[in-house]
């Protein structure tokens, strides 16, 4: 499995957790606990699991609470990238009840929302964990949280496709509709790219698999085949090139997928479909 990523630097968190944060607290503040709350009360809280599965999110709920408040320190008791079970203790805060009520929400569903992404992602890499094929993820993630959710696949174990259009080229089939042919896209992106550049091109045939074979790319797409034509595919590469399965993979599939002797399979679901994980705050 990947290793667990670090957190995210506060230059990325910032803008996103500000907006969570100004999306909750709107034009007037927390006009509950302003109400029933005394400046001077204290609490003692957990983040607790309510459900099992890979904690991840972490790093952006605490930039949450240091923004309402920088006081105050939440103690990781379960780092991102640890398996929990229902009652875990996730973490403890100690301090001002106001803070602390005030960014729950918030927090919660950073965690919720990226534990999920995590924990699915970590039954795909279980579930190809007797092959060599690795779990990457996809652009098919919640506009601006892209970051958030990237991560929290590497802390589920798996890897990063891209992360944005700007990373390395990738011809797919509505490039290649557009140029005309494999063979013509493929020239114009070996024209253009940098030696740097990683060119990666779809394919869903044998037929467009040789040729685009041809022109040497770094890696092959192979789009919605079948496991008997993902077979026939990597033996056509033979090794020569990055072979990457792709298209509507499951739990239910990506096992044989993985048989195939692909490197990498590409599942969108791991971010467009992840369920929340429950976790919630308890008073101590």
């Amino acid at each position: 499995m990947s290793p667990v990523p670090p957190s995210l630097p506060a230059i990325i968190l910032d803008p996103i957790v500000r907006l969570a944060l100004a999306e909750d607290l709107g034009r007037a503040g927390d006009l509950t606990t302003d109400a029933t709350i005394s400046p001077e009360t204290k609490m003692s809280v957990v983040i607790a699991a309510r459900q099992s599965g890979v904690i991840a999110g972490l790093d952006a709920a605490t930039h949450a609470l240091h923004l309402i408040d920088p006081a105050m320190q939440l103690t990781i008791e379960k780092p991102d990238g640890s398996a929990i079970v229902p009652g875990d203790v996730v973490g403890r805060l100690d301090g001002t009840a106001r803070s602390i009520l005030t960014a729950e929400r918030t927090m919660l569903n950073f965690i919720g929302r990226l534990s999920g992404v995590a924990t699915l992602t970590r039954k795909f890499v279980d579930t190809v964990a007797h092959t060599d094929a690795r779990i990457v993820c996809t652009r098919k993630t919640t506009p601006g949280h892209r970051a958030l959710e990237k991560r929290a696949v590497r802390c589920g174990g798996g890897t990063a496709h891209r992360y944005g259009l700007d990373d390395a080229i990738l011809i797919k089939d509505n490039h290649i509709a557009a140029c005309g042919s494999i063979s013509e896209a493929m020239t114009r992106a070996k024209a253009y790219a940098g030696h740097l550049r990683m060119i990666e091109i779809e394919v869903d045939t044998l037929d467009q698999l040789e040729e685009a074979l041809k022109f040497g790319p770094h890696a092959v797409l192979l789009d919605n085949m079948d496991t008997d034509m993902l077979r026939r595919a990597v033996s056509m590469i033979d090794g020569r090139v990055v072979a990457e399965a792709s298209g509507g993979v499951n739990l239910s599939t990506v096992a044989a997928i993985a048989e195939t002797g692909v490197d990498f399979i590409s599942v969108g679901a791991l971010t467009h479909s992840a369920p929340n994980l429950d976790v919630g705050l308890d008073v101590v």
